[in-house]
């Protein structure tokens, strides 16, 4: 995990579909993204939550079961030889999923909870910590310290978005070289900071357009890694549809990317 997150002359990306579906839908994108990212050189760790915790509605998907789930997210592991990265919610979870999963993210609502911190650290595992909308980047440095402090220096920090007005989200990319300054992987996601919740209808939206704009900006200020959740079709999509990228474009964009790297490197 260390090689791919440290040293890389290319950024490394997280990506996959929000939630586990089904098997067909998981490792579609698992196989098209293992393709382009091993032909373009980029590192590549897949990201798939088993389960979602925090929904808007109560009718929204929240997964297919935890155990078919996380066999699921196994197969597609030892089949693509590709890291894991999955959510968890509560501290029970951490040694349920670090069973499967190399990175344990923590969302952005719970980024201060120091209990989940702690069990995430103490499975040894790489803890990715996403900066809650309602953090500075200044203060996500207690959210790593936690991490640490519970005996594990294996930590990242992804900057989602700050909330802006209530149904709004903006990046402040001033916060890459505060975070940067923490010692750790820096990552930006480009799905989630387009987001825009609290929607009447009880479904968020988004600004999936804004994705190479965000992805670009976050190449040339100099984040580590991207985080972009995608699909093969997102209108069909059972969880956070409206802000990702269709699977179908994610080589033309990750091309653009590495020039852009290029460049500025």
């Amino acid at each position: 995990m260390k090689s791919i997150l440290f040293g890389n002359e290319n950024f490394f990306l997280i990506a996959g579909p929000c939630v586990v579906e089904n098997e067909d839908v998981t490792f579609k994108t698992a196989e098209e993204l293992t393709d382009i990212c091993s032909g373009l050189g980029i590192p590549l760790l897949f990201k798939a939550s088993y389960r979602k915790a925090n929904r808007s509605s109560i009718h929204s998907f929240s997964g297919i079961g935890d155990e078919k789930a996380l066999r699921i997210l196994d197969d597609v592991k030892r089949k693509f030889s590709v890291p894991i990265v999955t959510d968890i919610h509560a501290d029970e979870e951490a040694q349920l999923a670090a069973q499967v999963a190399d990175v344990l993210q923590i969302p952005a609502f719970l980024c201060r909870q120091t209990s989940l911190l702690a069990a995430a650290a103490r499975t040894g595992k790489f803890v990715n910590v996403k900066k809650g909308q309602f953090m500075s980047p200044e203060a996500m440095l207690h959210a790593v310290e936690k991490v640490r402090d519970a005996g594990n220096e294996n930590v990242m920090v992804t900057e989602r978005g700050t909330t802006f007005g209530y149904t709004d989200l903006v990046v402040d990319f001033r916060g890459v070289n505060v975070m940067k300054g923490f010692g750790c992987p820096v990552v930006l996601d480009c799905t989630h900071s387009l987001q825009q919740p609290n929607q009447p209808s009880g479904v968020t939206g988004g600004r999936p357009d804004l994705i190479e704009t965000i992805a670009k900006a976050g190449v040339a200020v100099g984040f580590d890694g991207l985080f972009m959740e995608t699909h093969p079709e997102p209108a069909k999509a059972l969880s956070d549809g409206a802000n990702m990228l269709p699977l179908s474009e994610m080589r033309g964009l990750l091309e653009k990317l590495l020039r852009i790297r290029r460049a500025v490197l």
